[in-house]
């Protein structure tokens, strides 16, 4: 569709549609997607299952940081979908579950963890042609990236986007287990001391809670277009 490779970071809460958007962008404009919180994810299922928490779910940071050389992490498309793969092993659907939801943000606040999956994301998009979503895109990752946006919706959308998501797996949630833990995330990423969630100046924001997927793109393709 264009044909400059401009990099466009989308930052924003949990579930409000941001993978969304970058999937159908990066689709629509040719571009490589990277979503950077399944990294983050890929980490934390890493350290569920090497029993690198403590009985209160609170991680072991120093073994977690001396774990960190024995972490790959990668991303292939699969029927039309980016997987993710930990240490060559496809566990996309496993870090979508409840329990790596659950701790997933106290992992992404350690600092070398940042560090090490910062770095990597911007290897993968040191040559533009990229959307990449997250918490952190704009404002640490890419700060001089051409498009940057903020996305947001309202508590009960969000809500109700991540239970229809979590019933289409076939997973069991409570609507207002689900609300509790998007608000603990909310807390925790915008209030970690490492690369919180922010809203930068020079970001669009998009509140979509009112938009249909087909609305959403369309906006942030007419922004693009008056980019290049």
């Amino acid at each position: 569709m264009i044909k400059k490779q401009i990099t466009i970071a989308i930052d924003g809460y949990s579930a409000c549609g941001k993978s969304t958007l970058a999937k159908d962008l990066a689709k629509k404009l040719s571009f490589i997607f990277i979503d950077s919180g399944a990294m983050y994810r890929g980490v934390a299922l890493y350290c569920l299952q090497n029993n690198l928490f403590d009985d209160d779910t609170n991680p072991k940071q120093v073994d977690i940081i001396h774990a960190l050389k024995n972490i790959t992490l990668s991303f292939q498309l699969i029927n039309d979908n980016n997987c993710l793969f930990l240490n060559g092993k496809n566990v996309e659907e496993l870090i979508r579950g409840g329990e790596v939801a659950a701790v997933v943000s106290k992992v992404a606040r350690i600092k070398e963890v940042r560090m090490k999956l910062v770095m990597e994301q911007q290897k993968m998009g040191a040559n533009g042609g990229i959307v990449m979503e997250g918490r952190d895109i704009g404002s640490v990752v890419f700060p001089k990236a051409e498009l940057k946006l903020f996305i947001t919706a309202s508590q009960e959308i969000r809500t109700q986007r991540r239970y229809l998501e979590l019933k289409s797996k076939g997973i069991e949630a409570k609507i207002e287990t689900i609300s509790s833990n998007l608000a603990e995330r909310d807390l925790m990423d915008s209030s970690r001391k490492e690369s919180p969630l922010i809203q930068v100046a020079d970001a669009i924001v998009l509140d979509n809670s009112k938009l249909t997927r087909e609305e959403q793109l369309d906006f942030v393709l007419d922004l693009v277009r008056n980019l290049v």
